[in-house]
């Protein structure tokens, strides 16, 4: 009768904490910049930082992105929460650098809209989102948005790429 077993992938361990401290540094991050944010815009005229392409003006958002669902923020609740837990059952499986990076700005962006809609006001699983990061009026958003935007966009192309959550490439699946 043998005995095999598998040998424990070291990088498993190592993925998952890249993961979870790109999460933390972006949640912190970003938390940082909205309390800034209050402190110094409210009450403001909006401030010029690239001309009036990129200015800084403080907005309480309701509901997703472009306002859209105001009336609904605790779905955003529910599903920011949902988001979260999804993604951190996603990464305790993933082995690949590029997937943890991506992965963990999916969860800090989720994460600290999932903190904003829990206990900012007007209370709980209703608060709004701070934003304040005013693109030339077309969307104002915040450090979350951006990150939540740099991990879509590192998951079209890590996928495109046919790079697989273990690191693996599509391609060698294939031929094997």
């Amino acid at each position: 009768m043998s005995t095999e077993s598998t040998p424990a992938n070291p990088a498993a361990p190592r993925r998952l904490l890249l993961t979870l401290l790109v999460a933390a540094v972006l949640l912190v991050l970003d938390q940082l910049t909205k309390f800034w944010a209050v402190d110094a815009l409210t009450g403001q005229a909006p401030i010029p930082v690239i001309g009036e392409f990129i200015r800084f003006r403080l907005l309480y958002n309701p509901g997703a992105a472009f306002s859209l669902g105001a009336e609904s923020t605790w779905v955003f609740a529910i599903l920011s929460g949902v988001a979260v837990i999804a993604l951190v059952w996603i990464a305790l499986r993933v082995r690949s650098t590029g997937w943890a990076l991506a992965l963990g700005l999916l969860l800090g962006g989720a994460s600290t809209h999932l903190l904003d809609r829990l206990f900012r006001e007007p209370g709980f699983a209703r608060g709004h989102v701070v934003d304040f990061i005013d693109y030339n009026g077309w969307f104002v958003g915040n450090v979350a948005d951006i990150a939540l935007f740099f991990g879509a966009v590192s998951l079209l192309v890590l996928s495109f790429r046919g790079v697989n959550l273990d690191g693996t490439l599509e391609k060698d699946k294939q031929s094997a």
